[in-house]
C-alpha cells in the first residue's frame, strides 16, 4: 500500500469529509429534515422512511445523542457528495477511479476520531444508538458501519459495509455469512484457530460509503481517497494494526473470534425489500470505542420495502452501476446515450439503457454483454436515444410502440443469478430477460417512425405564395407555412385547395405537398 507520512507541508483539512460538514451542506441545500426535540430510538427508521429527506436527530434515545440518517438517500444528496450535477456523477465516477490517490498515515494526537478513547471495560457498546429498524428484525442494529480488517495472509485492507446486532456491553453479531472478501479472510482465521482484528467506522462521508461498495484490487482502503479526490489520512486503531480514517465520527475497534460461526443472527430487512433469515454467524468482541468530542452518529436506510427506492445501499450501488454499464458498452463499440438503474428493483437487478443504435443487432450485443459482464443484473431494457431513460412515460411509449415480443425479447436461462433475489426460490441460477424497445435500424428514420411534436415556426417570410414557395421544391404543411410567414394556416390550407383543384398539386408518400410535372406557370 503506498503510504505517505502526514507533515506540516502536507496539512490535511480533517473535517472537509468529515459527516458533519456534509450535513451543514445539505442543511443549506434544504435536504435536512431536523428534529430538535427527544426522539426514542424505536421510533427512528418510522420517520425516516416517512421522508425524502436526510434526518437530524438532535436528541436521539435515552443519552440524547446527535443522530443522522438516509444521508446517502437520493441521486441529488449523493451529487453533492461529488460536487457535481445529478447528469454528471457516473462520469465524475469513473474520472476518479481513472486517477486514484495514496493514503497519509496521520498520528493518533492528530486524529479528530481518537479525541475520546473508550478501551476495555470503559468500551461499552450500549451506550451507542443501537436501534430496531425492521418490525420482524431479531434485535437492535447499527447498520451504518464500514469494516476495515487486513487479510493475515496479504496484508491488504479489505473495506465493506455490515450491519452490527447488539448482543451486550462487549459483544455483537454480525453477517459474515453472504458472499464477500471478508468470508473467505475470517474462515481461513477461524481455520487456523485465530481471531481477525475488524474495525468499524461508523459515521463517514456518502464518498467513504461508495468505496466500501466496489471491489477493485489490490488495497481497498487506496479507493476512500480515489473516490474521495484525494489522499485519505489513516490512524492506526489503538487496539489493533488496522488503519482506519482518521477524520470519521466514531470507530468500534475489535475482532471476531477464533471459534467460527456459532450463533444466530438476524432476522433483518434486507436490501432486496424483504427480510433475510436467521444465519449462524461468528460474535464480534470490542476492544475499544474512539470518537470526536462531537461525534454525530449515524444510521442508515435500509430493506424498506415500499420505499425500497430511497434505500441508501441502492442509491450508492446504482452510480458505481450505471458507470460500469456505460464502460462495458464502450468496450463493444456501443454508444450510450444514458443509463438508468431501477431503484426499486432489488439491488440494480432492472437497468435502461439508451443507446445510438448505427447498425442491426447493436442492440442485442449490448444485451449480451452487460448480461455477460454484470451478474447482478437480471432485466435489461434497451431503448434508442431519443427516450429519457428517466421518464416512465417515455419508457412505456417505448414498450408499447417499439417492441414485439415474439421478436425483441432475448431470454438466457441457467444463469448465475442474485443470491438475495427470493423469486430463485433458493437457486444459484435462473432466467434473465434483455428487451430491445429500439426501432429496427432498416425503418428507423422513416416517416412512420419520426416523433410527433407541435410545431415550431420562426423566421421571415421568403415567398408571397404558396405556390411560389413549392416551386424550390416539395414542402410539408408547416414548412409552408413558414416559407410564407404563415401564422395560423387556414389561408394556406385555401390556397392548397386552389391548387389542388387546377390540377397543380400532387402529394408525396410522406405528406409533403408538390407542385404536378404538367404545372408551366
Amino acid at each position: 500500500m503506498e503510504k505517505k507520512t502526514a507533515s506540516s507541508e502536507t496539512a490535511i483539512d480533517m473535517n472537509k469529509f468529515r459527516l458533519r460538514t456534509f450535513i451543514e451542506k445539505l442543511i443549506q441545500l434544504d435536504e435536512v429534515e431536523i428534529h430538535d426535540n427527544p426522539v426514542p430510538l424505536s421510533e427512528l427508521s418510522d420517520i425516516m422512511e416517512a421522508t425524502p429527506k436526510a434526518v437530524l436527530f438532535r436528541k436521539a434515545g435515552p443519552d440524547q445523542v446527535e443522530l443522522v440518517g438516509n444521508v446517502a438517500a437520493s441521486r441529488s444528496r449523493l451529487a453533492a457528495a461529488f460536487g457535481v450535477s445529478e447528469e454528471d456523477l457516473a462520469g465524475e465516477l469513473q474520472s476518479r477511479l481513472d486517477a486514484p490517490q495514496p493514503v497519509i498515515e496521520v498520528a493518533s494526537a492528530d486524529a479528530p476520531v481518537h479525541q475520546v478513547i473508550h478501551k476495555g471495560e470503559d468500551a461499552d457498546l450500549t451506550r451507542l444508538p443501537f436501534h430496531p429498524q425492521h418490525r420482524f428484525d431479531g434485535g437492535t442494529y447499527i447498520s451504518s458501519g464500514i469494516d476495515y480488517t487486513v487479510d493475515p495472509e496479504t496484508g491488504i485492507t479489505n473495506v465493506g459495509c455490515r450491519r452490527l446486532s447488539l448482543k451486550n456491553k462487549r459483544q455483537a453479531r454480525t453477517n459474515v455469512t453472504a458472499p464477500s472478501d471478508l468470508k473467505g479472510i475470517y474462515q481461513k482465521c477461524a481455520a487456523r484457530g485465530e481471531k481477525l482484528p475488524v474495525n468499524f467506522a461508523v459515521g463517514s462521508h456518502p464518498l467513504d460509503y461508495l468505496a466500501a461498495g466496489k471491489h477493485i484490487p489490490p488495497d481497498e482502503v487506496k479507493l476512500v481517497g480515489t473516490l474521495r479526490g484525494e489522499p485519505v489520512p489513516l490512524v492506526k486503531a489503538v487496539t489493533n494494526d488496522i488503519r482506519v480514517p482518521a477524520d470519521v465520527e466514531l470507530v468500534i475497534e475489535g475482532y471476531l473470534d477464533e471459534k467460527g460461526y456459532r450463533e444466530q443472527e438476524g432476522p433483518y430487512g434486507e436490501f432486496m425489500g424483504y427480510y433475510g433469515p436467521m444465519h449462524i454467524n461468528p460474535i464480534y468482541h470490542v476492544t475499544a470505542i474512539t470518537m470526536r468530542r462531537d461525534v454525530l452518529h449515524q444510521t442508515v436506510l435500509h430493506g424498506s420495502g415500499k420505499v425500497l427506492h430511497r434505500a441508501e445501499s441502492v442509491n450508492l450501488m446504482a452510480i458505481t452501476l450505471e458507470a460500469g454499464v456505460r464502460r462495458i458498452l464502450k468496450s463493444i463499440s456501443v454508444e450510450p446515450v444514458a443509463v438508468r438503474v431501477m431503484l426499486s428493483s432489488g439491488e440494480g437487478q432492472c437497468v435502461r439503457v439508451a443507446i445510438r443504435q448505427t447498425f442491426p443487432g447493436q442492440a442485442r450485443n449490448a444485451i449480451a454483454a452487460l448480461f455477460g459482464a454484470i451478474p447482478i443484473l437480471k432485466h435489461i431494457f434497451v431503448v434508442d436515444e431519443d427516450i429519457d431513460v428517466y421518464s416512465d412515460e417515455q419508457f412505456e411509449w417505448a414498450f408499447g410502440t417499439r417492441f414485439q415480443a415474439d421478436r425483441d425479447i432475448v431470454i438466457h436461462t441457467g444463469m448465475r443469478g442474485f443470491h438475495m433475489d427470493p423469486s430463485l426460490e433458493g437457486r444459484l441460477t435462473g432466467a434473465k430477460a434483455g428487451f430491445d424497445l429500439t426501432f429496427p435500424v432498416g425503418i428507423k428514420g422513416s416517416f412512420l417512425t419520426r416523433v410527433a411534436e407541435p410545431p415550431r415556426i420562426h423566421g421571415t417570410a421568403q415567398y408571397q405564395t404558396v405556390h411560389q414557395a413549392l416551386e424550390s421544391g416539395p414542402m410539408c404543411f408547416v414548412e409552408l407555412m413558414e416559407a410564407t410567414g404563415s401564422q395560423d394556416g387556414r389561408e394556406i390550407a385555401l390556397e392548397l385547395d386552389d391548387l389542388l383543384e387546377r390540377g397543380l398539386l400532387v402529394r408525396l408518400e410522406d405528406g409533403e405537398y408538390a407542385l404536378a410535372e404538367n404545372d408551366k406557370i
